[in-house]
């Protein structure tokens, strides 16, 4: 049975190519959720052809969803011969922008020297092809499978999730009894699982300051000045500080072993408003800027805010007319699955029969829709499993190794048949 379900798998190896290059081709780019309707779509008729019964779900009300740019998630549902455990197989199909520096069409879907290269080719479409040949090549060889295999594709997990699985758990799409584990094809490396990973705490940050006229800028108070302020406190006191923490837990690559904190972006004053008209002449009376704090396991979420509210409070009794306000935008607690978890467990046997090796176990540098399936399904046997190199994600050029979708498929296949098929590690 073993030798069919490899087989099965290589006799698909040109349609886990052609299933890439068509979700390449649709640009899900996210902002602000382009073409998410169609790519649902393709992928539900895809999967009703093999046998799924499929269910679109629009995470209504979401951040971002309009009639526009509808929050459209797909959801494929195969049920075996006989009652068990349902496995599901979850991949978002929301792309970042592809910016510049590309020396291909970045949804064209081109193929080159054993790669398929376009946004979203490593994260995470070619993670999502792997899956679909998976469990049709295991339903192909397994007809009377007990238990359930599910295939979701969903949105916006790039900016957080909402309308996504976020929304989807929300209304027990991730909970028992109607899913038991949990496989999210993130690119994490073909012989690798990913457990988990580090916590997020993203905040607004604005400081305070009073309109003038630019030529008189002594008759106001500079927002930008006092934000500037802020920046240099977090150089020379909390960015140091920092980087001396370090975690004990596996987490890649090795500068995320440490606490991390990104500005990821600052907007002051009026210019803005005008652009791309001249600047307006006056003191700009508010600034903000969002933070992006990553913790570690081992940190609390309280002290995390501390850290940053307590610069802000000596800043305010040290500094003339300083004044600001914080507001919380997400926060997500470290997690990590334990390596007991069934779903740990077949894969891991998966990787050992494909690579003749044990698994490298790590976590991840960023959050991703594990989050969700954890806190709001409060289900525990999730992990991420794909094809792909992280370092690849959200780079020009982005590409996932054709070898490597195959293999990771086999690997999924297997543990398919270690969940759902009876066999045991």
């Amino acid at each position: 049975m073993r030798d069919q379900l490899m087989k099965a798998v290589d006799d698909r190896t040109d349609d886990i190519v052609a299933l890439t290059r068509d979700l390449i081709r649709f640009p899900t780019i996210n902002p602000p959720g382009e073409a998410y309707t169609p790519c649902a779509e393709y992928l539900g008729e895809r999967l009703k052809r093999s046998g799924f019964v499929i269910e679109y779900v629009r995470g209504e009300g979401t951040p971002g969803d309009s009639d526009r740019y509808p929050r459209t998630n797909v959801i494929a549902r195969y049920e075996g011969k006989r009652p068990g455990e349902t496995v599901h197989f979850n991949s978002h199909i929301d792309v970042v922008e592809a910016g510049e520096g590309w020396t291909v069409d970045p949804y064209e879907g081109v193929v080159k020297e054993g790669r398929v290269y376009g946004r979203g080719a490593c994260d995470m479409k070619g993670g999502l092809a792997a899956s679909v040949i998976a469990a049709e090549a295991f339903i192909a060889t397994n007809p009377d499978f007990a238990g359930a295999i599910e295939i979701s594709g969903t949105v916006d997990e790039e900016s957080g999730g909402f309308g996504g699985v976020a929304y989807l758990a929300g209304k027990g799409y991730f909970s028992k009894p109607r899913v038991d584990h949990v496989i999210i094809p993130e690119p994490l490396n073909k012989d690798r699982i990913c457990l988990g990973h580090r916590g997020v705490w993203w905040a607004e940050i604005e400081t305070k300051g009073r309109i003038a006229h630019g030529s008189m800028p002594f008759l106001g108070d500079s927002a930008i000045r006092h934000m500037g302020a802020v920046l240099a406190a977090f150089e020379d006191e909390l960015f140091p500080a920092l980087d001396k923490k370090q975690t004990r837990t596996p987490v890649v690559p090795e500068g995320a072993r440490r606490s991390t904190m990104n500005i990821n972006s600052i907007h002051g004053g009026q210019t803005e408003d005008f652009y791309p008209g001249l600047p307006s002449p006056n003191v700009a009376d508010t600034c903000r800027t969002v933070i992006d704090r990553r913790f570690l396991l081992e940190e609390d979420i309280g002290d995390v805010k501390r850290e940053v509210t307590s610069i802000l409070d000596r800043l305010k009794t040290e500094r003339p007319k300083f004044d600001y306000s914080i507001r919380d935008m997400m926060e997500v607690l470290p997690l990590m699955t334990e390596k007991d978890e069934p779903v740990v467990k077949a894969v891991a046997s998966g990787i050992r029969d494909i690579f003749d090796r044990e698994p490298d176990y790590v976590i991840s540098p960023g959050t991703y829709d594990q989050k969700h399936v954890s806190r709001i399904g409060h289900l525990f046997s999730c992990i991420a499993y794909g094809p792909g190199i992280l370092d690849l994600a959200h780079q020009p050029d982005e590409w996932v190794g054709i070898e490597d979708m195959a293999q990771s498929a086999k690997v999924m296949a297997i543990g398919l048949g270690h969940l759902l098929g009876g066999q045991r590690n």
